[in-house]
């Protein structure tokens, strides 16, 4: 797969674990989910196992928890 240039700059990697603190914009059904990074989109957002909705790291609160 080709990468580009913004997820070349990404701190994060697919495979990574994220706990969600909260979604902007979202109420509180993804606070506390936990999942896997499976793809980084040509703008940056996270898409992963927690659910249908990507995180927007500029926007919303998560961790990196492995």
């Amino acid at each position: 797969m080709h990468q580009t240039k913004q997820q070349k700059e990404s701190p994060y990697k697919v495979g990574q674990k994220v706990r969600i603190i909260h979604l902007e914009g979202e109420d509180n059904r993804y606070d506390g989910k936990e999942g896997v990074i499976e793809d980084i989109d040509a703008i940056g957002q996270l898409h992963g196992t927690w659910g249908g909705i990507a995180i927007i790291p500029e926007a919303d609160e998560f961790t990196v928890i492995g």
